[in-house]
């Protein structure tokens, strides 16, 4: 019974596919880059993340994990901050971050996820200035504020993120789409 058991296991580990279980990934500095070709529609999947164990929270005992993701999703460029413990909610917390010694960035554009740890900054414009900042930048450390969850703080290390930024985002460029032709009647009209 013991050799059955043992042979289910290890079929079941043969059976995970890598696509989810180990992506394909290349290094840039501190980054971590899939250089995976999604199974479904043949195109690269786009994403550059970074790890830390320096993440904190005012009701956490000790610093733990933390990671920074780079991505497009669903053709949308995305940063996607999330922790090992709640971080806010969305009615009561605030993003703020800052590069090196350059100006913080207060109170952002961001959506805190169901599970209360992962923040992510979704809209276009305030991606295009985080972006635009990470790409010449050696430190970033992000602050959230919550009633529901304490303070958090996070420091990323950036090497490498030029090449990390370029991969992450080359199939949702962070220009704004040019506009339809529709639209360009509609400005055309209201003017």
């Amino acid at each position: 019974m013991a050799v059955l058991c043992a042979g289910l296991g290890l079929g079941a580990c043969a059976m995970r596919d890598s696509y989810v279980a180990t992506p394909a990934t290349t290094t840039s500095g501190n980054w971590k880059i899939e250089t995976q070709t999604d199974r479904i529609t043949g195109v690269p999947v786009p994403s550059a993340m970074l790890i830390i164990n320096n993440a904190s929270n005012s009701f956490a005992d000790y610093a733990q994990p933390g990671s920074m993701q780079l991505t497009c999703f669903d053709g949308k460029p995305m940063v996607r901050f999330a922790f090992e413990f709640k971080v806010g909610t969305d009615p009561n917390s605030t993003l703020g971050y800052r590069f090196d010694e350059k100006p913080g960035h207060d109170n952002i554009a961001a959506r805190f996820l169901q599970e209360y740890r992962t923040v992510v900054i979704e809209d276009r414009t305030a991606v295009t200035t985080f972006v635009s900042e990470l790409a010449t930048s050696n430190t970033l450390v992000i602050r959230i504020r919550s009633l529901a969850a304490g303070r958090t703080t996070a420091e990323f290390k950036l090497d490498g993120a030029p090449a990390a930024i370029e991969a992450a985002f080359a199939g949702c460029p962070l220009t704004p789409p040019a506009p339809t032709p529709e639209a360009r009647k509609k400005r055309r009209a209201k003017a």
